[in-house]
């Protein structure tokens, strides 16, 4: 009985933590990780602060979880479904379609939350929060470059290109979109990201 109870408890705790999370997550690609406070988030939540302490000690600790929530949630929405496609250029195709894909439809509220996250620490001090940041960052940039790589690989693309290179135009393009769809909501920016990267990958692909 003692047992079924911890157990319903933990879950409920569970469940709890996932629910703030998921707002943190929004409320922080509006308004910064900066200020995604306890009492704000209490206040967002119609929570009180000491509940939300008993789920965070700390603004700090709130932050990690937040960013390691987005990240759970982008890697479910972008890269994993990525994986089904072709490997190569079909598989590097789809992972640029889904990221567009995700901005676009605002998975976040305040749009792509790296980006923001990106523009908000990228001139801060070292720190457990910036590292985080920059962590991400430096994984995304590794993805792109392996996708690159691997269509290379697969015979797909101009095994003379440099694999960096191409990576770097690619985020370029699609974070470029981002910052005017958040700037002027219209989503011809994302049409014209496609376009572009397209236009990119063509102009690499071995036929």
């Amino acid at each position: 009985m003692e047992a079924a109870l911890l157990d319903g408890r933990r879950e409920r705790g569970r469940r709890t933590r996932e629910s703030i999370l998921q707002a943190a997550v929004d409320l922080a690609s509006v308004e910064g990780l900066d200020g995604l406070t306890i009492g704000r988030l209490a206040a967002e939540l119609g929570m009180s602060k000491s509940g939300l302490f008993a789920h965070f000690g700390s603004k700090e600790e709130l932050q990690l979880a937040t960013i390691d929530t987005a990240r759970e949630i982008f890697v479910e929405t972008v890269i994993a479904p990525a994986r089904e496609a072709e490997r190569g250029l079909p598989r590097l195709q789809a992972l640029m379609d889904n990221w567009l894909g995700y901005m676009r439809r605002e998975v976040f509220t305040g749009g792509c939350f790296f980006d923001a996250a990106r523009g908000e620490y990228n001139s801060r001090p070292s720190g457990p929060v910036r590292d985080a940041v920059w962590a991400d960052f430096a994984s995304w940039s590794e993805i792109l470059v392996n996708r690159v790589k691997a269509a290379q690989a697969a015979g797909h693309l101009d095994p003379a290109a440099d694999p960096e290179q191409v990576a770097y135009e690619l985020d370029a393009l699609g974070g470029a979109a981002n910052v005017r769809f958040q700037l002027d909501r219209d989503g011809v920016w994302f049409e014209r990201a496609h376009q572009a990267i397209e236009a990119r990958l063509e102009a690499l692909t071995v036929h």
